[in-house]
């Protein structure tokens, strides 16, 4: 029997235990893999020319054409292709164009040429929260974590937290778990909890979409369950701000930013980026009162001492540059003097009072989790009250990556349906694009519908001709 028989009468779900689990793919791979990606991240094309050769039998050195395909041989390979397949091609792709053109439209049905696609939305069924724990506590991190996941319309939320020393959740954090409707609480924390939520274990059922901050173990431990889990936000890791400020900016405004972020702990970074002079050295000079005078000086140490920059450019554009690159978690823009009630005009004396230099720098931004803009928008209100989430990409994950939102917590299924005229007219190109790559039964179901309504037809035709001269008959009696 080529096909196993799963027989689940007199069953009841759950399911998950009968059902068989899905191999890991990556199991007997996985140090191979990493010795791949090693030495690539180290070596380069170095790297690459050798694997290539090792794996695929193929010189892609310099001395043999190099690794990259001429532009001049993909447009010629364009010209030489049968024209039935560069016709089939093109049609695809226009109409790929077309469906995905329509994504940002409200939810409702594509439809193009006979072909109607539903769009269908639907929540994971459980997700795993993560908030930091421990040594501090964070109820405002499971506020934003389970909020989009609530709006999202997610049945079930399982919340895990490093517990203190004393074994316990903290009130707080408990607290804010209730007002969100959370009543799985495990007080797990670190690379274990994420990898229990990815896995199960026999106290925590595993979930389908992990979300929340954490530290560095956490943050790779989620990298490691990518793919058998989905990982929201990407990899929320250790805070991270970057302030571009310029002349008028409040040194003490900008100082403050800094530590803020700073204070979360080590492995984060606080970036200054500004063009002018005076202000850097106001700047630390703040930073270095407030880092003194702090509770939590330990931990601003070990952030600024590894990770705390202060960044002097030519200009505007150069200092976006910059933060561009960094792609902080949180970007900050003070460039505008009219904001500063202690400004010294005679500091930038060709200002416009009436301009706004920070909202002019957003069309710069292209890499950041969350942009505050002017001196009154501080970090610390989009922490906790401006609405947005705060679970935010690090470590320049924002380069493809964005905050937190409903939609993580969300699926997208597309349901097709085809009318019979629609599959006459896109049936051949589907046909000559299946045997171009190799795969003749993707050919044959649509050739099989072919013959199906091509016979249909013929019948048709049949019983109308043969039907006419009864009908004939018939209406001459």
């Amino acid at each position: 029997m080529s096909l196993r028989v799963l027989d689940l009468r007199g069953t009841h779900p759950p399911f998950d235990h009968l059902l068989p689990r899905p191999v890991d793919p990556g199991a007997d791979v996985h140090g191979a893999v990493a010795e791949v990606v090693r030495r690539v991240r180290e070596e380069g094309d170095r790297a690459v020319v050798e694997f290539t050769g090792k794996f695929d039998g193929v010189d892609v050195s310099e001395e043999a054409g190099g690794v990259r395909v001429a532009p001049a041989e993909i447009t010629a390979a364009r010209d030489r292709i049968d024209p039935d397949l560069r016709h089939a091609l093109e049609l695809a792709y226009e109409r790929i164009v077309a469906y995905h053109s329509d994504e940002g439209t409200p939810p409702g049905e594509f439809e193009s040429g006979g072909v109607t696609v539903a769009h269908l939305t639907r929540p994971v069924d459980r997700a795993g929260l993560y908030a930091p724990g421990g040594r501090a506590r964070y109820p405002s991190t499971v506020l934003m974590c389970a909020a989009p996941a609530r709006v999202a319309g997610v049945r079930d939320l399982a919340l895990c937290v490093p517990p203190a020393a004393d074994g316990r959740v903290d009130d707080a954090t408990l607290a804010a778990a209730a007002i969100a409707g959370i009543t799985e609480v495990y007080r797990i924390g670190g690379a274990q909890a994420v990898a229990a939520m990815a896995f199960g274990t026999a106290s925590l059922p595993r979930v389908d979409v992990i979300a929340g901050p954490g530290n560095s173990y956490v943050a790779e431990a989620k990298r490691q369950v990518s793919g058998v889990v989905g990982v929201a936000s990407s990899f929320a890791g250790p805070s991270e701000i970057v302030v571009v400020a310029g002349p008028g900016a409040p040194p003490k405004f900008v100082a403050i930013d800094l530590v803020v972020q700073a204070e979360h702990g080590p492995d984060g970074l606080a970036w200054l980026v500004t063009w002018d002079e005076p202000l850097l050295a106001a700047v630390i000079e703040e930073v270095d009162r407030i880092v003194a005078a702090s509770p939590r000086r330990a931990d601003l140490e070990a952030t600024l001492a590894s990770s705390g920059i202060a960044c002097l450019v030519d200009g505007a554009s150069a200092a976006m540059e910059v933060a561009n690159t960094v792609a902080p978690e949180h970007l900050q823009l003070m460039v505008d003097p009219a904001g500063d009630p202690g400004a010294d005009p005679a500091r930038d004396p060709g200002a416009d009072p009436g301009a706004d230099p920070a909202r002019d720098l957003l069309d710069l931004v292209r890499n950041a989790g969350a942009v505050f803009v002017g001196p009154w928008s501080p970090a610390s209100l989009g922490d906790y009250m401006a609405g947005p989430n705060h679970v935010l990409p690090t470590n320049r994950t924002a380069r493809f990556s964005s905050a937190l939102r409903a939609d993580d917590f969300r699926r997208h299924i597309h349901a097709v349906t085809v009318s019979p005229a629609a599959l006459e007219a896109l049936g051949p190109p589907v046909i000559t694009l299946a045997r171009t790559e190799g795969l003749p039964a993707h050919a044959d179901s649509v050739r099989r519908r072919l013959d199906a309504l091509a016979a249909t037809a013929a019948t048709a035709a049949t019983d109308t001709h043969t039907a006419t001269p009864a009908a004939t008959a018939q209406d001459a009696r």
